[in-house]
């Protein structure tokens, strides 16, 4: 009778799984190319239009949110692997060979937490903090308003850009343990983070001040920008909420993962 394996072991397999399948790597990619590439289309189109640009507007001017603008887009890529990263094991059937490997279910589930949070974590700080570095060097090469890592605000800004994309893949991953189907999944992410928004932007403005501040897209917006923006938390309040979130939607999906057959 084989042994059941220990956490470790299910961790290491789930990060075999998650390497060699080619679905990870063109995940990865999309995600690099949008935070970066679209930051670099923005700052050189910021650029090229500054001398049009008012007074008032330079003032308003925010060179570290707009360097990481194709942050809002990426949410998008990494959140669809967070929910791939269980859901395609339904779509396959291969989950009941899964099970079968590793009957402890919530290990399971951890393992994969453990390395979506590990490995989005890494790669979405060294993606931002690319698109913040390019960004930057466009905007000195214009002799436009700049920021710097040096300066502590900045710094955060940066580093909480890429808390906000490893909360998002895990966001994802718990939706997709809840609903085991990618197509619904992926519908309920881009609800939750599109569409809500837009349905909440046509609420009474004294609903919008009220409900817009609890938006995990608004709460995002507070934790990559420098400066507090209107409606909404401060950054170390909008982490903390959107922390909570992920552990609720982790913790309902891995609970009815432990009750429901494959």
């Amino acid at each position: 009778m084989s042994a059941t394996p220990t956490f470790i072991d299910t961790a290491r397999s789930e990060w075999l799984k998650f390497r060699t399948v080619r679905a990870s790597l063109i995940g990865v990619l999309t995600f690099a190319l949008l935070t970066i590439g679209i930051a670099l289309l923005v700052s050189l189109a910021i650029k090229s239009q500054w001398s049009q640009r008012s007074a008032l507007d330079r003032l308003a001017f925010d060179p570290v949110t707009t360097s990481l603008f194709g942050s809002f887009f990426a949410q998008f890529a990494v959140g669809v692997m967070g929910a791939r990263f269980i859901t395609s094991e339904y779509a396959s059937g291969s989950i009941r060979t899964t099970l079968a490997a590793v009957p402890r279910r919530v290990h399971l589930v951890m393992s994969k937490v453990i390395v979506l949070l590990v490995t989005f974590f890494i790669l979405s700080e060294i993606v931002v903090f690319a698109a913040f570095s390019i960004g930057q060097a466009i905007y000195r090469s214009g002799a436009l308003p700049s920021a710097s890592l040096s300066n502590s605000t900045d710094l955060r800004a940066v580093i909480f850009a890429g808390v906000y994309l490893t909360l998002l893949t895990l966001i994802g991953f718990g939706i997709g343990l809840i609903l085991r189907t990618t197509s619904i999944t992926i519908s309920v992410y881009v609800t939750l983070l599109l569409i809500v928004p837009i349905i909440v932007n046509i609420l009474p403005s004294s609903w919008q001040d009220h409900f817009t501040k609890y938006l995990p897209s608004k709460m995002g917006e507070s934790m990559l920008s420098p400066q507090l923006t209107q409606q909404s938390f401060s950054w170390g309040t909008s982490t903390v909420i959107l922390t909570i979130y992920t552990i609720v939607i982790v913790g309902v999906g891995t609970f009815l993962f432990t009750r429901r057959d494959a």
